[in-house]
This record gives C-alpha cells, sequence and structure tokens, in this order.
C-alpha cells in the first residue's frame, strides 16, 4: 500500500476535461439546473416511471504534484453532466448526458425509463424504496473559511517546494508532496419534491520523506501523518495548526495541518528509522493512535457493516462479510463494553460530512456498535426494509454524474472513552507493549475476518515508558477478538480523523471519501510478527 490508498482502494485516472485554474472557479446557475431537472422528471413519469431523481453535477479536481525542487504535474479538470435514475415497472433503471439540454436530459430519462422496464422482465421482485418526505428547495455548503480553488496555482507550488526543501535539509534524501482538492457541486431533485443544492469541499496533502544508508542501500520512508479532510485551504494554515504531542514527541494534527513541520519531522524519523532494531515477534499490548487507528476501523468495522456486502451483493468483487444479519438479532459481542462505533454524516470537517445523500435523504448520526454489540448496519432506502427501518440511513452515493448512486460507507468512528485518561496515562500502565503512529501497508480478507495492519513509526513501551523506536511490525488480527480487546479509550481531548480519499468499490468501480475518528486506544494481548525479510 502506498501513502495515497487504503481500503479496497483504487486511485480514479483524472477524470474530466481539462481547464484553465480559473474555470474551478465557475459554477451553474441554479435556474438552469431546476429546468434540467424539471425536464428529466416530466419525460420520466410521462413515459411510465412511478419514481425519478435527477443529479445534475458539476466535478471540479485539481492535484499539485511536486517531488524535491520541481513541480511535476498540474492538473485541473471538470466534468460535468446529468445523472438520471428512475423506478418503472418496479425495476430500476439510469442513463446520464453530459449535454446540459432540455431535450437531451429528456432523451435520457426516456432511456432510462426503457432500462428499467427491461430490466423489469427478469428482475425477482420489486424495488421497495423507504419512504422520504420532499424538502422543497434547499442548499447546503462545506463550511469552509478558504476556497481552496480560489488560491493560485503559484503559491500552491511553491509552499510544496518549501516543504520539500524543508525536508531535504532536515535529512530526507528524497521526498514528494501532492495536494489533491475536490468541489463537487451537485444538485439533487426528485418526484419526492426535493430540489437540494449542494456545493462540497475535500482537501488532502499526502507526503513521503525517504532516508538512504547509502553504505548497505537500505532506505526507509516516513508518510505524512495528515488526514485529508472536508475543509477548505484554512485546513493548511500551519500557524494555526491544531497539534497532538504523543508522550515520545511524535506530533499528530486536528482539524489543521502543518506541512511543513511534519515533513521535517518525517525526514528526521525516516532516518532514525535506519538505525531502528527490529521487533521480536510475539504477544503485545498495543497502543495505537487515531492516525493509525482509522484503517483498522474502515477494514475491519466500517467495510463489514455496509448492507449490501452482508447481503451479498458485493461478493463478485469487494468480498462480503462475517457481520450477517442473524448476527444483528443475536446481539453479537463485536468488541469489549468499552467499544462504541458510530456512523456519522454530518461530523464537520469530515470527508463524508453533507447535508443530504444522493437519494435526497437528509444526514444523520446512527449506533453500530453499542456496548460491543452489533445493533445496526448502513442502509439505504431499497435496502431499509430488509432490516425492517422506516428509514434509510441517508448514505447512497455516486462518484460522478454519470456513474448511478448505491451504499457507501458513512463516516464510522469509534467514540472516546468516558473517563479522562491521556495517553501519557495510558502508556503508563503498559509493561510490554507496542505504541504504533501512522496507517500502513495491511491485507483482509474476503469476509473482513482475518487481517494484519502495518503502520509509519513503531515504538517499544516497557514497564509503562517508550524505550526506543523498533521497526519491521505488523499485527494480526480475527476482528471480533481484536475488537474485544479493547481495553481502554482516551478521552474526546484525544479524539482525531483519519481517512480514505479513494475508497473504492462496485463494478464500474467508483471511490468515494470517508472518515474515521477516534481516541487513541489500546488493545491487550495481540499477536505481533516481524515483517523484515532476507533479499539474500
Amino acid at each position: 500500500m502506498t501513502g495515497f490508498t487504503a481500503g479496497s482502494l483504487l486511485i480514479p485516472s483524472f477524470q474530466g476535461r481539462a481547464i484553465a485554474a480559473e474555470a474551478l472557479q465557475s459554477t451553474l446557475d441554479v435556474k438552469i439546473k431546476k429546468t434540467l431537472a424539471d425536464a428529466a422528471l416530466g419525460a420520466a413519469t410521462g413515459s411510465g416511471a412511478s419514481y425519478c431523481d435527477v443529479r445534475v453535477g458539476r466535478y471540479l479536481r485539481q492535484f499539485v504534484i511536486t517531488r524535491e525542487d520541481r513541480v511535476e504535474n498540474v492538473v485541473n479538470t471538470e466534468s460535468t453532466g446529468v445523472g438520471i435514475r428512475v423506478i418503472a415497472d418496479g425495476a430500476w433503471g439510469f442513463a446520464a448526458t453530459n449535454e446540459l439540454t432540455t431535450d437531451a436530459v429528456a432523451k435520457a430519462a426516456k432511456q432510462a425509463v426503457a432500462i428499467a422496464k427491461a430490466n423489469a422482465t427478469i428482475q425477482t421482485a420489486p424495488v421497495q424504496l423507504a419512504p422520504v418526505k420532499g424538502v422543497g428547495e434547499v442548499s447546503w455548503k462545506t463550511p469552509i473559511k478558504k476556497n481552496s480553488m480560489t488560491v493560485p496555482i503559484k503559491e500552491k507550488a511553491e509552499m510544496l517546494i518549501d516543504v520539500n526543501t524543508s525536508a531535504l535539509k532536515a535529512g530526507a534524501d528524497y521526498v514528494n508532496s501532492i495536494l489533491f482538492l475536490v468541489n463537487e457541486q451537485k444538485y439533487f431533485a426528485s418526484t419526492d419534491g426535493s430540489y437540494i443544492d449542494q456545493d462540497i469541499h475535500r482537501i488532502w496533502a499526502p507526503m513521503t520523506a525517504t532516508a538512504i544508508d547509502k553504505t548497505t542501500g537500505k532506505f526507509r520512508t516516513r508518510d505524512g501523518l495528515s488526514a485529508p479532510m472536508g475543509l477548505g485551504y484554512e485546513y493548511l494554515d500551519g500557524d494555526k495548526a491544531q497539534k497532538f504531542t504523543s508522550p515520545n514527541g511524535v506530533v499528530n494534527y486536528g482539524l489543521s495541518y502543518d506541512l511543513k513541520e511534519d515533513a521535517i519531522a518525517a525526514a528526521k524519523q525516516a532516518r532514525e528509522k535506519l538505525k531502528a532494531p527490529s521487533v521480536k515477534p510475539g504477544k503485545y499490548d498495543l497502543v495505537l493512535d487515531p492516525s493509525h487507528t482509522w484503517l483498522t476501523i474502515h477494514e475491519s468495522v466500517g467495510h463489514p457493516l455496509e448492507l449490501d456486502r452482508v447481503l451479498g451483493y458485493e461478493a463478485n468483487y469487494a468480498g462480503t462479510s462475517f457481520a450477517t444479519l442473524d448476527k444483528r438479532e443475536a446481539k453479537f459481542q463485536y468488541g469489549s463494553d468499552k467499544v462504541n462505533i458510530v456512523a456519522d454524516k454530518t461530523q464537520y470537517g469530515s470527508l463524508g460530512g453533507v447535508g443530504y445523500d444522493d437519494e435526497g435523504v437528509k444526514t444523520k448520526e446512527w449506533d453500530l456498535i453499542k456496548d460491543g454489540k452489533l445493533v445496526d448496519y448502513q442502509a439505504i432506502r431499497d435496502q431499509a426494509h430488509i432490516l425492517g427501518k422506516k428509514e434509510s440511513d441517508g448514505c447512497c452515493y455516486a462518484d460522478s454524474w454519470s456513474s448511478v448512486q448505491f451504499q457507501r460507507m458513512a463516516n464510522i468512528s469509534l467514540k472516546p472513552g468516558k473517563e479522562k485518561l491521556s495517553v501519557a496515562d495510558m502508556i503508563s500502565k503498559v509493561e510490554n507493549g507496542i505504541y504504533i503512529v501512522g496507517d500502513g501497508s495491511f491485507s483482509i480478507d474476503q469476509q473482513r475476518y482475518n487481517a494484519q495492519f502495518g503502520g509509519q513509526l513503531f515504538y517499544e513501551i516497557k514497564n509503562g515508558k517508550i524505550t526506543q523506536m523498533i521497526e519491521d511490525v505488523a499485527y494480526q488480527i480475527r476482528t471480533p477478538e481484536f475488537w474485544n480487546a479493547c481495553t481502554a479509550i482516551c478521552d474526546e481531548s484525544d479524539y482525531r480523523m483519519g481517512g480514505s480519499f479513494f475508497d473504492g468499490k462496485g463494478q464500474p468501480g467508483q471511490v468515494s471519501t470517508v472518515s474515521h475518528g477516534s481516541s487513541t486506544a489500546r488493545f491487550n494481548g495481540i499477536n505481533v510478527i516481524n515483517t523484515a525479510r532476507s533479499l539474500g
């Protein structure tokens, strides 16, 4: 796994037409979007659809890619069009067009109805949609302070080059830094009576520093400890960075980030890793920083509690789930009584934070695991009846106007501990353990049951104190055994989010963004292996 992937992830191609940076600041007129939507709704219902929803989307992306003292690429793309989904004769149909005229969207709507009617001839049961009350004309915007798209390319490139230069001076032999920026302008309308205009912003600044022992040829890397966020350019205001300093002096970040400071630390720590002793395999108590835990949550809780995986809909590509429906009925002990995990599409700064999903459902927070017991899954409108729910959970998304929306992971987070507990206090009670910071390589089986996770930085804990950096660490888990081994979680003052900018799922593949929050957590008696290998 690279620093840019996680979970069942894939990096998308830079889809859309190339445009000038200035064009990233424009928007479509809301009156035009409503006119297009009404043309589609009318054509669909006039052709026999019992339901129709329309998504007029404008997806803007900017990528600034640097290495050492040079800018390697700048990419600005725009992708604009209309996706139309219908139910006719009890079956789904979908069609899309990039022509923004009423005639073109009406034609696409009729095509969607024709596809639905064809699908109905082989469908075994009609679609059952959970009811949604129309909200009329509403709007929602990511609460940003500074639109990243309005910041000049020159300023962004100079910032990244300065970061690289600082890392090189601090001991890195190579360094690369990237700025990923996304603005999704999404307009949703449906026959339920909703017209929802949303303006969504996301930002990520991944970085990797590499140090080489030129005598042996051995090298080590340290990726940045930032998280992708649903924020504006203010996230990169280093002077106001929200810092969490660990007992060993490692600095992590919250809702703001000092990329330069992190790059300097990464260079020094990559070089320190060259001299760190290799871990001795065995059972350890693990103290996991939120910059690491997010990926474990993503893979071992987020994915297996997606209802479509539980039902086998994703078996052909991205796997199934061990957390079958009977386990919810039995209140399966997923974790210890300290483990409370929630799904939340409303959290400030999160990648998945939006006002409404792509079915027009208002977003919310709900429990998945409560006091260690499995209580719920993530479900959308045509799945809610399977769980006996009266409403969708609001987690249906598409990554483009040209893609059909389907069930995607909400922000899934481990709630902080209820009692006051700092990281230092937690470590002071560990006799033989390892403190892990940052995410690394991983593997997990198709049912999300057996897994292995690495990290960025590893520190030995002996008799309540961090003694030294160690290397070549990975831990092995069986999901319920791991979460039942959770014995302590720090309080809310340590709570931070990590996340995935490119979470892949579906055929054809789509990507989505999702955050996972937690405080530092302790897991007792976890099997640790040594990942070092001899090259002969």
